[in-house]
């Protein structure tokens, strides 16, 4: 009984069914539309998904960013530098699971921590897992792939944030950070005002403002992909492309996904319809870390404040965790599910 009642919680509060059967409901019996065209199955598909989307992103944001007010960019540089070693890379990959940026606005607060004299493999521990992992993104995945996918895409996107960062400490890559940013170093006592309860309730809608108004253009983008592919692109050519009798479907959909750029809220659409397709957990999952941790857009960001040696150590690094993951997901999928 409990396990029918936790079923239909997640129905209901994550999938939305009642969504769904609502907005195809409308497109059959008011709009009179055919349930075997594919304007149907796309249009069907985007209305829900953006309504959807919305609507998950707008109270997880909410709620993540209220939890984030407790960590400042101050008090988390307080909080890691009092920690070193590896257990300083696991603070910095879980303090980066509760900011909800993506690769490119995760920049700024990595600068900022390295010029607070933090260590570069830190920094880069929650540089990885800012864009790669947060709250919000957990719930959403959990929506489309269920909570078992969703936990274990958090584990591995943790664990490539720690090995990465740990990597980068013991390869000493700390020379290889930009001079401008070197130059500044500790900047003593570090102090931050503390807030109160109505002003993290203020920061936290104000933070959803902020996120959907930066995000919304890539959902839209993101879902309008979708349903392209979910309506009209034939299921035995994405198969034949990205399926499991291609071996090189996660390597493929990994360089595919380098070039674009979007956060999670805007590649989940696009994951949906792969998975509807038949596409691999693994090789959709490849695809959309590469998006979050390894857009071009970043990348080029990136190249302006480290030295191309760290550069290509940190692009190899989460590229060869990128593809692991993928082929390991695939891997289990076959067996298991």
């Amino acid at each position: 009984m409990v396990k029918q009642i936790l079923i239909l919680l997640n129905n209901i509060l994550l999938k939305m069914t009642w969504l769904e059967n609502t907005i195809n409901h409308i497109l059959l019996n008011w709009i009179q539309m055919n349930e075997e065209t594919l304007l149907f199955k796309s249009l069907s598909f985007f209305i829900y998904d953006v309504i959807k989307i919305f609507i998950l992103l707008s109270v997880l944001i909410y709620i993540s960013s209220y939890i984030q007010s407790y960590f400042t960019p101050e008090r988390t540089k307080a909080i890691l530098s009092k920690v070193s070693g590896i257990k300083a890379n696991i603070i910095g990959a879980l303090l980066g699971t509760i900011t909800p940026f993506c690769s490119c606005s995760s920049i700024p607060i990595f600068i900022g921590f390295t010029k607070a004299g933090l260590p570069v493999g830190v920094t880069f521990s929650f540089l990885i897992s800012s864009p790669l992992v947060d709250i919000a993104s957990v719930i959403l995945l959990a929506s489309i792939f269920g909570w078992k996918i969703a936990i274990a895409y958090v584990v591995v996107g943790l664990v490539i944030a720690i090995i990465g960062g740990t990597l980068i400490s013991v390869f000493k890559m700390d020379k290889y950070v930009a001079d401008f940013i070197t130059d500044t170093k500790n900047v003593g006592q570090i102090e931050y005002e503390e807030l109160t309860k109505k002003q993290r309730h203020h920061y936290a809608f104000d933070q959803v403002k902020e996120i959907v108004q930066r995000v919304w253009i890539y959902i839209l983008i993101g879902v309008s992909i979708g349903a392209i592919i979910h309506g009209y692109i034939p299921t035995d050519y994405i198969q034949a492309i990205l399926g499991d009798n291609n071996p090189f479907s996660v390597l493929l959909a990994t360089i595919v996904g380098i070039p674009m750029y979007a956060d999670i809220f805007g590649t989940l659409p696009i994951a949906e319809a792969l998975v509807l397709k038949g596409v691999g957990i693994g090789t959709v999952l490849a695809f959309m870390m590469a998006v979050t941790a390894l857009s071009l857009p970043s990348i080029i960001l990136l190249k302006k404040v480290v030295k191309k040696q760290l550069l290509f150590t940190f692009i190899g690094i989460v590229t060869a965790g990128i593809i692991l993951t993928g082929y390991l997901f695939n891997i289990y999928e076959y067996l298991f599910i």
